[in-house]
């Protein structure tokens, strides 16, 4: 349900039109809220002793599917980072179902939200730079998440990524406010 009702609202936040200030604003709270739930730390516990009824609560994941696809393919970004933070303040399931199910999701929702943003490029793009970005953000992220995955404390990468993404969400609102020209 997360999955299937992220992808057509993916779709349709791409194509949605709206002025680059809004883009930025959007993109800015988007920001510094993924950075706060990221912060927030969840206890530890047992896969056996999750809260189950809000992984079987299809209405719920639909809707929490939908907006959050939504709004990763109106900033242009895969959605993960508000979803796996959500999923395990929701108790969803353990660390390793959620980074699973938030791969799949980031997967998709890009796929998707590039899909909608293919319908509205100009005839001038430049596919080679595309296709070099595509490839340094593959090799960027498998040499991240395998060295991530071995060297570093989970809940280390967690605190560095939230004070990394809550300065960027930062610095964009501070520009797109126009508190500084």
């Amino acid at each position: 349900p997360l999955v299937a009702a992220s992808v057509p609202m993916a779709f349709l936040g791409a194509k949605m039109k709206i002025s680059q200030d809004t883009f930025f604003i959007v993109l800015g709270v988007s920001l510094l809220a993924a950075a706060i739930l990221l912060w927030i730390r969840t206890r530890n516990r047992d896969v056996d002793a999750l809260d189950k009824k809000s992984k079987n609560l299809i209405v719920k994941n639909v809707l929490l599917g939908g907006v959050i696809g939504f709004l990763s393919g109106m900033v242009g970004i895969g959605g993960g980072i508000f979803l796996s933070p959500l999923l395990n303040l929701l108790r969803w399931d353990g660390p390793k179902k959620i980074a699973a199910t938030a791969s799949v999701f980031i997967l998709v929702n890009s796929v998707s939200g590039i899909a909608g943003q293919m319908a509205q490029l100009p005839a001038n793009i430049n596919y080679v730079r595309i296709l070099a970005l595509g490839v340094a953000v593959f090799l960027g992220g498998q040499l991240g998440s395998r060295t991530g995955s071995v060297r570093f404390n989970p809940l280390t990468v967690r605190r560095i990524t939230a004070i990394l993404v809550f300065i960027a969400g930062t610095e964009v609102l501070w520009k797109h406010l126009h508190l500084v020209d």
